[in-house]
């Protein structure tokens, strides 16, 4: 069944959500005020590119964190003649794994802000260039 076709007055937008992203200047970033068209921005290659990164990135940390975590979990709920062995006086393995939860979250805060300063921001300022040129290409 086909969509239905807009009015003639309305016009046609393309979210990007139908197939492929349009290339770069078919569909202005901003619009005729200047204001930026952010389903335009959404939809376009370099918006594109910086959710794959981010993507790359969030969803394999998460991954790796959820399975410390539960392992973390299941050895406290199954495995506590393990997590009750003395390492140090009165330190044992349980305090050492829920240590480590913190020193882990650290880490990845740490690993992101590295990444995204590195790949994530320089896109998203490219971005912003490529809204504001438009906009300005509008007034003119």
């Amino acid at each position: 069944m086909q969509p239905p076709t807009p009015p003639p007055s309305t016009p046609a937008v393309d979210l990007g959500t139908s197939g492929p992203f349009p290339e770069a200047g078919d569909r202005p970033l901003c619009g005729p005020t200047g204001e930026p068209d952010f389903a335009a921005i959404q939809a376009s290659p370099e918006f594109a590119r910086l959710r794959r990164r981010l993507r790359l990135f969030v969803f394999p940390m998460s991954a790796l964190f959820l399975c410390w975590y539960l392992t973390f979990a299941l050895f406290s709920a199954y495995g506590s003649e393990f997590m009750r062995r003395k390492v140090a006086g009165e330190v044992n393995v349980g305090t050492l794994f829920g240590l480590a939860q913190f020193l882990t979250t650290i880490t990845i805060v740490v690993t992101y802000t590295r990444f995204a300063k590195k790949r994530l921001d320089p896109q998203s300022d490219r971005i912003h260039q490529l809204v504001r040129a438009d906009a300005e290409a509008g007034r003119k």
